[in-house]
């Protein structure tokens, strides 16, 4: 599923994000969405998520 919009992520799903010190790599990380950040319906570059380990980024893939 596209991590660019928000109708496609709810908490309790798990995705691959960006962090913010990643953008540069692309380096993905993993995780478990608690709060959704990005109030738009889409953002181009990925709806903005904190894990429930508290990282926040942007969602690149859902899983």
């Amino acid at each position: 599923m596209d991590g660019r919009y928000r109708k496609n992520i709810q908490p309790g799903l798990e995705v691959d994000i960006v962090l913010k010190k990643d953008q540069r790599t692309g380096q993905t990380t993993s995780g478990v969405v608690k709060d959704l950040l990005t109030n738009s319906a889409f953002h181009p570059h990925g709806i903005k998520v904190r894990l429930e380990n508290g990282q926040v980024g942007r969602v690149k893939q859902i899983k």
